[in-house]
This record gives structure tokens, C-alpha cells and sequence, in this order.
């Protein structure tokens, strides 16, 4: 299975460098035909002009294929429709015609022809338009057959007549099966249909299988007519993923399965750094991340790369993944990585959990219990993937908790996020808290949903008359486990209820000392 796997990856990856070789060398005849035109046009002859302008053609035609290289222009076996194609050749001319222009006007390199250089680029990009479109347009689209009729298992019946029906309807079940199995092999690959075939019967009509991006494909669905969908196409190239995640979930029924797959920021890192060469493809892989995961989260620039990319080939996370299926009603029942794709398999349990503002930037406001059990919001600095408080109780079953109360082997914390957490950074917006009443200095840390349910009911019912503090008893007493933890809290709440203010000041100071000279730190 493993060297099948290399193998078809080796082939998949050697068909896409030749295609990229054809696409480069058809952009060279463009740009140079282009350039031949605007040289004969002139009213000077070929010969003065050819020498003249040859180095400086090469120069040009080299910053053409780089930029080209930087901004994809040549991932074609990517495109879906024209816009795919159409988009990254205008913003890599516009580009380029930002680059030259600079060089012509910075260095007074007046000399040049702007009929030649300009005409050349305007030609160029005419010609490469017109070559999309044709692409786009003969480019066979992916379709998913669907089949109404229901299996039939062969049975011996009394008329040769009745036995033949049954038997077409078996032959027929076959015929679908075998058909889909190979749309998803050609879509995806036989270790994707190997583990799709896992939980769903892909022959089955009860099983829809599709590949689609958008809503309102899955909107003309009859509610609860399958009792499982399997999306060939992965969620970073869907505009608007919540929705997309609420509409599957109201037209499956509750315990219905929905299968696809993500392409994580890890392995677009890796598919970057593998498609090119080195160096190139780390200069490649910068202007990606600046694009692609800073520009999303700046609101100067999040409109602007909403409408170059129309939402398609977004970065995510595992767990931003995870956590959108959460909070739009699913559970997690496996995942796994095939062939640079994280793949997984969700299961209907609730109705969609619409949240009214969705914390996705740098400082983030979570829902925490306060003073007699009323809910406050507390702030932070993010040190998690975007939606990963969806997945408190999932990372609890498969992780557990390690020493200091904290989830082990939190795959939801950020490298950024882990470094916040050693000195206390993120905690500092949590002084916004004090000044509202929220908290206090000294006390109790504030706990999610899930946390709370984990301590006893007497904690409990200790925890909510009193507000909750920004320096907890943990850097006292230093617990490792949650009994240990549920012990400390206990001891403190009871001192500060005999002695609020001598109780405070004592742990205070008990907790400055761990923390300067005994390094004492929260995981």
C-alpha cells in the first residue's frame, strides 16, 4: 500500500512539472512573438533594433516567468472555471508592469521604446487571455453520476422472468459502483476510495457522491434523502465554508456521515516547497504566506484578497477545520493525511451552532463562567487556530489532560501562541476584565464549559461566589493533575472566604515568588 502510494504520488507530481514545462514554454512563444511584432512595426528597420533591445528582452522575459513562478499563474491543472485562469495572468502582467515601469523610470532608461515594451506586455496578455478562455473551455469538467435505483441483492425467485429483473438490477448496482470508484480514483486517488469506501457504500444510493464548492448545489438536494455526501473537492477552495458546512448538515439526518477533505497549512507549506526550485520556492512560499494567511486577517487588506481569490485556495488549519465541523453540528469520527491532503469523516449529532461574531483575529473574547455562574466574556490574545474552542471536548477524549491541568499534545495551539503562553502575554487584554468588574487580581482562573463540567459539584457551587481572579492559586501550589487542581482551588476559596483581602495579598506574593525565582510557568 505504502509504495503504491509513492508511486502515484511520483506520477502525479511528474505529470504536473511536464504540464507546467508546456505552460511555461507556450507563455516564451507568446511573449516572443509579441515582441517580434512591436519590433517589425517600428518605423526603424529590424536590424537596429533586434541588437539593441535583445539583453534587455532577456532581462524582461526572465522577470516575466518569475513573477509568473510567484504568483501561480502556471498552476493551470488547478483551474475550475475561467476566473481561475483569468485572475492570476492579470494580476501577474499588472505586476509586471509595475516592476518595469519602476525600472525604466528609477534608472532613466528613457532610451527604451515604450511602443515595444508596453506594446509587447498589452499583446502579451491579450493573447495569454484569449489562450485561457480556450482552455477553460475545452477543459472536461468532473461529473458525478447519480443513480436512483436501489440495490438489489440477487434472490432465486419462482418466474425465469422476475429472476431476470433482479438480476439487471444487480448488474446495474455493479456498473454504478465500479463508475464512481473510478471518478474517485481519478478525482482524488485508490487510498482516498480505500478509506471512503470504509464508511460509505459508494454504490449505494443512499450515498451521494459529488464535488462542488458552492451551496447551492447541495441546496437542490431533497432534505434527508442521503443518508451520507461525499465532497471530492477540498474546503479551501469554498467562499463562504460555514454555510457550506450548515446546508450539508440540514439535508443530512442526525447520524449522517459527510466526507472530505482539507488542504492544511503544513502541507501547503510542503507542496510549495516541492513544486519548485530551491531557493525559488522559498521566495515563492514568503509572498504566499503574506498573501494567503496575513493579508485574511488585516481588515485594509482582507476585502482586497477576498475578491482576487473569490474565497478558493484559502489557508486552514487542522484544527480551524475540525473546528468549523463543530460548530456547524458535526463530530469528528476519523481523520487521516493521504497524499497531501487531510481527509476526514464527520457525523451529523446537532442542529448548526450559528455563532453571531466568530473569533478569527489576534485578540479574541471568549465565553468563560464568572461570579454566580454567569457567563463573561473574557479577553485574550489568540494563541489558538481560529475555531479550535469548538473542539475542547474532542482534543479532551483523544488527548486527555497532562500535568498542570492542560490539554497534552494540543495540536490547536500556534507556534506564536505557545511562546505568548510561557510569559503570560496572552493574558495581558485580560486586565481590560478587571478594570470592568469581571475579575479580580487574585483567584480562581476562569473556566469554558467543558473545564467547568470536569470539577465536582461542590467546586462548582464554591467556584461561582466569588469572581473568578487573573493570578490563579496554581502558582502556589503547583498542582499536576485535576484532582491536585480541584484541591488548591478548594484550600484557596476557603481561605479567602474566612479572609478575603489577607488571603489575597498572601497568594500574591507566594505566587510572585514561583514565578521569579522557581520559574514556575503555565503550559
Amino acid at each position: 500500500m505504502e509504495n503504491h502510494k509513492l508511486q502515484t504520488s511520483t506520477v502525479n507530481r511528474k505529470k504536473i512539472i511536464r504540464r507546467k514545462i508546456i505552460y511555461i514554454l507556450v507563455d516564451v512563444l507568446i511573449v516572443t512573438a509579441s515582441f517580434l511584432v512591436f519590433i517589425w512595426y517600428k518605423p526603424a528597420s529590424v536590424r537596429v533594433y533586434l541588437p539593441r533591445y535583445f539583453e534587455p528582452f532577456i532581462f524582461f522575459l526572465g522577470v516575466w516567468l518569475f513573477v509568473g513562478f510567484i504568483i501561480a499563474k502556471y498552476n493551470l491543472h488547478k483551474a475550475r472555471n475561467t476566473k481561475d485562469v483569468i485572475i492570476p495572468i492579470l494580476i501577474t502582467n499588472l505586476t509586471i508592469l509595475a516592476v518595469v515601469t519602476t525600472l525604466i523610470y528609477s534608472f532613466g532608461a528613457f532610451y527604451y521604446s515604450r511602443l515595444i515594451v508596453f506594446g509587447t506586455m498589452a499583446l502579451s496578455t491579450l493573447l495569454e487571455l484569449i489562450l485561457a478562455y480556450l482552455f477553460i473551455s475545452v477543459k472536461r469538467p468532473v461529473i458525478i453520476p447519480e443513480f436512483e435505483a436501489p440495490p438489489v441483492k440477487p434472490r432465486y425467485y419462482p418466474t425465469d422472468k422476475t429472476f431476470q429483473s433482479a438480476k439487471k438490477d444487480e448488474a446495474r448496482y455493479v456498473e454504478t459502483r465500479y463508475q464512481i470508484r473510478q471518478i474517485i480514483v481519478d478525482e482524488a486517488s485508490e487510498n482516498v476510495y480505500q478509506f471512503i469506501s470504509k464508511y460509505v457504500d459508494v454504490g449505494n444510493p443512499a450515498n451521494l457522491t459529488l464535488s462542488t464548492t458552492t451551496s447551492f448545489n447541495i441546496e437542490q438536494l431533497p432534505p434527508e434523502r442521503f443518508s451520507s455526501l461525499v465532497n471530492l473537492h477540498q474546503v479551501n477552495d469554498i467562499r463562504r465554508i460555514n454555510k457550506f458546512f450548515e446546508t450539508v448538515n440540514k439535508r443530512l439526518p442526525f447520524g449522517g456521515i459527510y466526507i472530505s477533505s482539507a488542504e492544511t497549512y503544513p502541507l501547503r507549506k510542503a507542496r510549495i516547497l516541492a513544486e519548485h526550485p530551491p531557493v525559488l520556492n522559498h521566495i515563492h512560499y514568503f509572498f504566499d504566506f503574506i498573501f494567503t494567511r496575513v493579508f485574511p486577517k488585516l481588515p485594509v487588506f482582507k476585502k482586497f484578497y477576498f475578491w482576487v481569490t473569490l474565497g478558493r485556495n484559502r489557508v486552514l488549519s487542522r484544527a480551524e477545520t475540525l473546528g468549523r465541523l463543530y460548530s456547524c453540528g458535526f463530530e469528528c469520527v476519523d481523520e487521516t493525511f493521504i497524499e497531501g491532503k487531510f481527509y476526514f469523516v464527520a457525523r451529523k449529532i446537532k442542529e448548526p451552532f450559528y455563532p453571531v461574531s466568530p473569533t478569527y483575529g489576534p485578540f479574541i473574547r471568549l465565553k468563560r463562567y464568572g461570579k454566580g455562574g454567569k457567563e463573561i466574556g473574557v479577553y485574550k490574545m489568540r494563541t489558538m487556530h481560529a475555531y479550535s474552542e469548538y473542539l475542547q471536548e474532542y482534543v479532551y477524549m483523544k488527548n486527555s489532560l497532562q500535568e498542570g491541568g492542560k490539554f497534552s499534545n494540543d495540536f490547536r495551539v500556534t507556534a506564536a501562541g505557545r511562546f505568548m503562553r510561557k510569559f503570560w502575554l496572552d493574558e495581558l487584554p485580560m486586565i481590560f476584565n478587571l478594570f470592568l468588574g469581571d475579575m479580580k487580581i487574585v483567584g480562581v482562573r476562569p473556566l469554558s464549559k467543558h473545564y467547568f463540567n470536569l470539577y465536582s459539584d461542590e467546586l462548582k457551587s464554591k467556584r461561582t461566589q466569588f469572581k473568578p481572579g487573573l493570578v490563579p492559586p496554581y502558582y502556589v501550589d503547583m498542582p499536576k493533575t485535576l484532582d491536585e487542581i480541584m484541591a488548591s482551588e478548594m484550600k484557596y476559596l476557603e481561605a479567602y472566604e474566612k479572609s478575603p483581602f489577607i488571603t489575597d495579598l498572601r497568594y500574591f506574593f507566594a505566587a510572585f515568588y514561583n514565578i521569579i525565582f522557581r520559574r514556575a510557568r503555565s503550559k
